[in-house]
C-alpha cells in the first residue's frame, strides 16, 4: 500500500517537511537566509531606473520618478529645451510633509509614487500617511484635503466567473434619447410609457392589455423566457428599440465547506454561480420594436445560432441599422452582425470562420492576457478596421462596411500586431504596437509604429533591442520611449514625433552595484522547438552565489496558459524566481508552443490539447541548455506552477515522467471539464469530447511517476478546489504516492506556509537526489 502524505496547513506541515534540512545537500541555513533576504539585499542597488513618464496637460513638460541611492527622486523635463530639473525641492517637501503628518521623510524617501500639479503649478497634491495632501511649492506647507461630501471609494468589478448572475431586470427604466419615453419590463415583457408616467413597472402585476398607463410592445415573454431590461437599446431618433429575450441556461452552483472560519467554531457553507464546460448557456434573441405602431420584428437567427455570447446592441448613428457581435459556441465562428432597422434583415458585415479557435478576447497590450479581437467603425460603420489571424499572423484589415468585402490589408508579414494605440480617421492613419518585425530581436519585444489605412507609409518609432512603451505629448510633437530587457535596466529617451530623432537620452539604469553582490541578471536562452525550425525563448535565473564548477538541479517555473505569453521581458531588480534559486537551484521559465503572441500555428498547438503544454519544446530547450553548460544537471529537473501552471506541472509527471522528477502544483485545473467555462472552452472547444479526457490529469493519474506535492486552498473561487480533490482520489485509487497541502480558508494563491513547503519539497527531494 502506498503512503499518501496529507499536509493540512502550516502546523502539521512542519512535522512532515523540515523547514531547514541540516544536510548541505538538502539546503543549508545560509541558503534559506539568502532566499529570505534576497529581495531586501538587491532592491535599490540598481539606480537611474525611471518609472513611466507623465505628461502635464496643455504643456510640453513631463515628470517621472527615478531610482537613486537610498530611494527615489522626481524629475521634470521640458521637451522643448530638453532641460531636466527636480520636479520640486525634495528636501523642503519632505520637511513639510513630515511636519504635517507626524511621520519622518527624507528627500529620497517621500511616501508617494505619483503626484499632481495644481494651482497652475504652484502646488502639488500627494498621498501620504493614509490621507491626501496639498503642498505649496512656495513655502512647502502641507494641508489635508477634505473629502468631498457624498464621496466614496471605487466600486469593485462585477460579473466575473465568481459572481452570481447579474439581474438584468434591475435598475431604472431605459429612457429614450429625446427624453420623452421610457421602456421597462412588465410581466416579463417590454412596455413603454411617458417619462412622467407613474405606472407600476414591477414584474408581478399592474396594468395589462389596454391599460392606458403604458403601452405593451411584447406579449410573448414569460417566466423562463423573458425580456431583459439591461439589454434595451433605443434608436437615436427614439422611434425604435431593441431588446433581448432570454431563455436562461443551467445555473450551476459550486459549494465550499469552510472548515475553520475565523468568526465561529463550526464550519460554514459558501457557494457561487460558476459555469463549466458543456453547461447549457443562456439563449438571447434580439427583437426589434417600432414604438409608434407597437409592433415587434423577430430577427432571423440563421447567422447567429448556438451563441456562446451575443454582445450588447449598438445603433448606427443615423438609425439605419443596429449591430452586435456573435461568438458561436466553440469559438470557431465570430461575426459582426448588422440588422436593418426597417426590415429586420440581418447580414454579416464580417465573418471569421476558423478550424481551431478565434481569439475573441478584447485586444490588449498585456503580454500575459493578449486578446486579439479589435474592431473600429469609421463613418458610422461604412468602413471597419478589423483584426484577424486569417493568414496565420495577427494583422489589421480595412473592410467595406456596406459590402462586407475586404478593401485592403493594412498590415502584413510574418510578425504580429499586438495593439492599436490610436486611430486618426481624418488623416487615415493608425498608431499600433507589433512584435517580431525586427530581425535578430526577441520576437516578443513590443515596438511602436504608424501606418496609413491603405497599408502604405509605415513609420517605426522604436528600434533599440528591448521591450518598448512610448508616451506621447498632448500635441504629439514629442514622445518618450521607455524600454528595457530582463538583462538590461530601463532606458528613457526623448524623441521628436515628426522624424523620430533622438533629442536626449534622459536616463539609463546602472546595475554595477547589484553586480558587485555576485548577482547576475537572468540569461535569455533560445533553442529550437519540436519542428527543428521554430525558436523557443526562455530565461535562466542563477543563485547570487553561483559557482560554475558545481552541478545544479533545475526547477522550471511553468505557466502555459494559451491566453498569453509568460516569460518576463522587462527589467526587474529581483526576479520572482530569484528566491527559489537562492536555495541552490537554477530556475528557468519557457514559452513553448501553444502560448500566444507568435504565429497562429504556434498558438494552435493548444487547441483541444491543453495537456501538451508545450512540453516537447520545453524538454528540447532544457537539453540545449545542458549541452552548453556543464553545470546544468538535466538528470535533476523539477517543475512548479499554479492555476493553469498547476495543471501543467502535474501533467509533467504524468506525461513526461521520464524527464521531470519532482513537481509542486498549486490550485490546478486538473480536468478542464471542472474549471470555468470561458477559459477552458476557448482552447478545448465545444462540444466536449475524448480530447478533454486525453488532457485530464485525473483520467491519467495512474501514469504518475516521480514525487508530487499538490496544494489547494479550500476557498479557491477561481479554480474549483474539487478539481484537486478529485485528482487526489484518482491517485489514491491508482495506488500512487503523492503529498497534499490543504490550506483551510485559502484562496487561489493557497496562502499559509505553502511557498515554504514548496521550497522545502524541492530541497529535500530534488536537490538531494
Amino acid at each position: 500500500m502506498r503512503v499518501h502524505t496529507i499536509i493540512l496547513g502550516a502546523a502539521l506541515a512542519l512535522t512532515v517537511l523540515p523547514a531547514a534540512p541540516p544536510a548541505a545537500a538538502q539546503g543549508t541555513l545560509e541558503d534559506y537566509r539568502n532566499a529570505a533576504t534576497v529581495r531586501q539585499r538587491l532592491n535599490g542597488l540598481t539606480v537611474g531606473v525611471p518609472d513611466a513618464p507623465n505628461w502635464i496637460d496643455g504643456t510640453s513638460r513631463f515628470w517621472y520618478r527615478l531610482s537613486v541611492a537610498g530611494g527615489h527622486e522626481f524629475v521634470l523635463v521640458d521637451a522643448e529645451t530638453q532641460q531636466k530639473t527636480p520636479a520640486f525641492d525634495h528636501a523642503a517637501l519632505a520637511e513639510g510633509l513630515s511636519a504635517a503628518t507626524g511621520a519622518e521623510y527624507t528627500a529620497v524617501t517621500l511616501p508617494f509614487r505619483s503626484f499632481t500639479y495644481v494651482q497652475d503649478g504652484e502646488a502639488i497634491e500627494v498621498g501620504a500617511a493614509g490621507d491626501e495632501w496639498r503642498c505649496s511649492l512656495a513655502d512647502f506647507a502641507c494641508e489635508a484635503i477634505e473629502e468631498e461630501a457624498g464621496g466614496g471609494g471605487r466600486g469593485g468589478g462585477g460579473g466575473g466567473f465568481g459572481s452570481f448572475p447579474i439581474d438584468r431586470n434591475s435598475g431604472p427604466p431605459r429612457v429614450s434619447p429625446d427624453g420623452l419615453t421610457e421602456a421597462f419590463i412588465h410581466n416579463y415583457n417590454v412596455a413603454i410609457r411617458p417619462v412622467a408616467g407613474q405606472a407600476d413597472a414591477g414584474q408581478g402585476g399592474g396594468a395589462g392589455r389596454g391599460d392606458p398607463s403604458h403601452t405593451m410592445l411584447s406579449y410573448d415573454g414569460s417566466e423562463g423566457d423573458s425580456y431583459q431590461l439591461q439589454s434595451i437599446r433605443w434608436s437615436p431618433d427614439s422611434k425604435k428599440l431593441v431588446a433581448y429575450r432570454q431563455r436562461p441556461g443551467y445555473h450551476r452552483t459550486v459549494y465550499f465547506v469552510l472548515s475553520s472560519p475565523e468568526d465561529q467554531l463550526q464550519p460554514k457553507l459558501d457557494s457561487m454561480f460558476y459555469r463549466k464546460p458543456g453547461d447549457v448557456l443562456d439563449l438571447n434573441r434580439p427583437v426589434l420594436f417600432d414604438v409608434e405602431s407597437a409592433s415587434a420584428t423577430q430577427i432571423d437567427d440563421d447567422l447567429f445560432p448556438n451563441a456562446y455570447r451575443i454582445s450588447s446592441v449598438e445603433w448606427r448613428a443615423d438609425g439605419r441599422a443596429f449591430t452586435f457581435e456573435y461568438n458561436q459556441r466553440g469559438h470557431q465562428v465570430y461575426r459582426v452582425i448588422e440588422v436593418d432597422a426597417e426590415t429586420g434583415a440581418a447580414r454579416a458585415v464580417i465573418s471569421e470562420e476558423v478550424p481551431t479557435f478565434f481569439n475573441y478576447r478584447r485586444m490588449r497590450t498585456n503580454t500575459r492576457d493578449s486578446g486579439k479581437q479589435f474592431r473600429y467603425d469609421i463613418d458610422d460603420g461604412r468602413e471597419v478596421i478589423w483584426m484577424s489571424e486569417r493568414d496565420g499572423w495577427n494583422h489589421l484589415y480595412l473592410y467595406d462596411g456596406v459590402t462586407g468585402e475586404v478593401k485592403n490589408r493594412i498590415t502584413k508579414g510574418e510578425w504580429v500586431v499586438r495593439a492599436v494605440d490610436s486611430v486618426d480617421v481624418a488623416g487615415r492613419r493608425i498608431w499600433f504596437e507589433a512584435s517580431g518585425m525586427i530581425p535578430g530581436q526577441d520576437p516578443y519585444f513590443i515596438h511602436h509604429y504608424r501606418i496609413d489605412f491603405d497599408g502604405s507609409n509605415l513609420v517605426q518609432y522604436t528600434e533599440a533591442d528591448g521591450n518598448h512603451a512610448i508616451y506621447w505629448s498632448p500635441d504629439r510633437r514629442f514622445y518618450v520611449d521607455r524600454y528595457s530587457r530582463v538583462d538590461m535596466p530601463t532606458v528613457l529617451e526623448l524623441r521628436r514625433g515628426s522624424d523620430q530623432r533622438l533629442l536626449a537620452e534622459l536616463e539609463k539604469g546602472d546595475m554595477s552595484a547589484q553586480f558587485a553582490t555576485g548577482w547576475q541578471p537572468p540569461e535569455v536562452f533560445v533553442a529550437k522547438g519540436r519542428d527543428g525550425v521554430t525558436d523557443i525563448w526562455g530565461i535562466i535565473v542563477r543563485p547570487t552565489n553561483f559557482d560554475p564548477t558545481r552541478r545544479y538541479a533545475v526547477i522550471e517555473n511553468i505557466y502555459a496558459g494559451p491566453h498569453g505569453s509568460h516569460v518576463p521581458k522587462d527589467w526587474s531588480p529581483v526576479s520572482n524566481m530569484q528566491s527559489m534559486a537562492e536555495l541552490g537551484f537554477v530556475v528557468v521559465q519557457i514559452d513553448g508552443m501553444g502560448t500566444s503572441n507568435r504565429s497562429k500555428a504556434f498558438h494552435d498547438v493548444a487547441w483541444q490539447n491543453l495537456g501538451d503544454a508545450g512540453f516537447p519544446d520545453r524538454i528540447l530547450w532544457h537539453r540545449a541548455v545542458a549541452e552548453r553548460y556543464a553545470w546544468y544537471d538535466i538528470s535533476r529537473v523539477g517543475i512548479t506552477g499554479g492555476s493553469a501552471g498547476g495543471q501543467n506541472s502535474t501533467g509533467a509527471l504524468l506525461f513526461h515522467g521520464d524527464f521531470y522528477k519532482v513537481a509542486v502544483s498549486s490550485a490546478g485545473c486538473h480536468d478542464n471539464r471542472m474549471d470555468k467555462i470561458w477559459w477552458n472552452e476557448h482552447w478545448m472547444g465545444w462540444p466536449l469530447g475524448p480530447h478533454y479526457e486525453a488532457s485530464s490529469n485525473m483520467v491519467n493519474a495512474h501514469r504518475l511517476t516521480g514525487r508530487l506535492l499538490l496544494a489547494v486552498g479550500e476557498h479557491d473561487r477561481n479554480v474549483d478546489p474539487s478539481s484537486t480533490m478529485q485528482l487526489v482520489k484518482a491517485l489514491i485509487d491508482a495506488d500512487r504516492q503523492f503529498d497534499l497541502y490543504v490550506q483551510p480558508g485559502g484562496g487561489h494563491g493557497v496562502g499559509g506556509q505553502f511557498r515554504q513547503r514548496r521550497d522545502d519539497y524541492f530541497v529535500k527531494l530534488l536537490k538531494s537526489r
